[in-house]
């Protein structure tokens, strides 16, 4: 317990973790920014952005949870082992399982609000790059939520920008960098024994005891018929889901203690950080479910920066033409809608730094895992990570970009020689020749 109160005046002292919302992890409702941007150098205006987002809020899956957590509770209550807070809960698990359950896993609403916010945004942050029938380029995974979220982002481009020409699709193809791995072994095998005594004493501190007597009113009863750490892991994960579902008009905030949110928390920061992370407890497997995606945005950077560059060589040589090829269409924004098992170890590939924050870090120090590397800082409902790439009108400058997640400006681990490249651009921009050869490593696996 005293960790745990540490653990929590840790947060409160460093700004982390604010509010109950942030400890629902990856359920965490996509927050709007309020940070303001860099300039860009002189002369430098955006051309091309390069985008890879998670699906927005969903209900909480699979169906057979709504369906266990109301059985359990209706069976104790035709036992009349229920306290008064029991019985509140039933009703809302009664709920719960005739409304969400028949939508698990779907989109909600706020889903489908978070990415036309972030859209909205893109287009006033950036309007550049949706000028008349600007070309873009949008693709998703093939999962339902994911095409929806596509939808609702497009809808809100079309909004803005009726001109736009936008060319959207999701296929069974696309996976192969969208979401290529099955997340289910990869879990397999993040499971080490390293880990499993890693994760251990992290479960020391998640009691479900002082929960289930404010449920059940019997002792005995809950040992007999109660598993009890699933039902709180049910508890954590249905309830942290409802922040996506606001015409929900109930939370399970009064079964909780800050005490036990925060280690309950804290094991399932840890937990994503096993499986996806840069962990030293087994082989990283997790990684290379993003390395298709790396390289996928290293390539079709390549090919705009070589249509542009032969637009602009073509615009050269046709002053002195009487004619000029039709050019053919120029993409200045590729979206990519998927999932938090792919945006994480994205992030991670690509070592973002922001404050405390620092997503490719290494440790073995789970205890204090919270103050580096935090969950629902890197893959909210929504998480997106935005490449933005800059040129300048004057001849022989480079190429310069910038790295968002979650449309924050981040650091990265990107160095530019100041022994033989005369103005280094300052953090957060860099020389993309720098980046795609720095991420370009990372991308084959060195």
């Amino acid at each position: 317990m005293k960790k745990i109160l540490a653990l929590l005046l840790t947060m409160a002292i460093s700004g982390i973790a604010q509010d109950r919302h942030q400890m629902g992890s990856n359920y965490y409702a996509y927050p709007t920014p309020t940070a303001k941007y860099t300039k860009a150098p002189v002369g430098y205006k955006p051309f091309y952005l390069s985008h890879y987002g998670r699906h927005g809020s969903r209900f909480h899956q699979p169906a057979d949870h709504y369906h266990a957590l109301y059985n359990t509770l209706a069976k104790a209550d035709s036992a009349g082992k229920l306290t008064d807070l029991g019985k509140s809960l039933l009703e809302r698990a009664k709920f719960l399982d005739e409304y969400a359950a028949p939508r698990a896993g779907d989109l909600t609403q706020l889903g489908v609000a978070q990415h036309q916010g972030i859209a909205k945004r893109m287009v006033k942050n950036f309007p550049e790059l949706f000028k008349n029938n600007a070309y873009i380029e949008a693709y998703a995974s093939t999962s339902t939520r994911c095409v929806v979220s596509m939808a609702a982002f497009l809808e809100e481009l079309r909004a803005q920008k009726p001109k736009l020409d936008i060319h959207q699709e999701s296929g069974k193809y696309l996976m192969a960098f969208i979401s290529p791995l099955d997340f289910g072994k990869i879990i397999g095998e993040s499971n080490t024994p390293a880990w499993q005594k890693e994760n251990e004493k992290l479960y020391s501190h998640v009691d479900p005891t002082r929960m289930m007597r404010a449920i059940f009113n019997d002792s005995n009863y809950i040992k007999k018929n109660v598993d009890a750490g699933d039902l709180f892991s049910k508890i954590y994960e249905i309830g942290n889901s409802l922040q996506g579902s606001p015409e929900i008009e109930f939370s399970f905030d009064d079964l909780w203690t800050d005490e036990d949110l925060a280690a309950r928390w804290h094991a399932q920061n840890a937990w994503w950080y096993s499986v996806l992370g840069n962990n030293p407890f087994a082989k990283k497997q997790g990684l290379d479910n993003a390395r298709p995606l790396l390289k996928n945005v290293l390539d079709e950077a390549d090919k705009v920066i070589a249509a542009d560059t032969a637009k602009a060589d073509a615009s050269t040589s046709s002053a002195t033409a009487k004619t000029a090829a039709k050019p053919a269409k120029k993409t200045t924004a590729t979206l990519r809608f998927g999932h938090d098992t792919v945006i994480f170890p994205f992030a991670v590939l690509l070592q973002l730094e922001n404050g405390t924050q620092n997503t490719g870090i290494e440790t073995a120090d789970m205890e204090n895992l919270h103050k580096v590397w935090r969950d629902y800082e890197i893959s909210p409902m929504a998480a997106n990570v935005q490449l933005v790439f800059y040129k300048s009108s004057k001849k022989d400058t480079p190429i310069l970009v910038k790295v968002m997640l979650n449309e924050i400006e981040q650091k990265l681990p990107v160095t530019c020689d100041t022994a033989t490249v005369k103005n280094c651009p300052a953090v957060p921009y860099y020389r993309w020749e720098d980046v795609k050869e720095f991420y370009g490593k990372i991308a084959a696996g060195k």
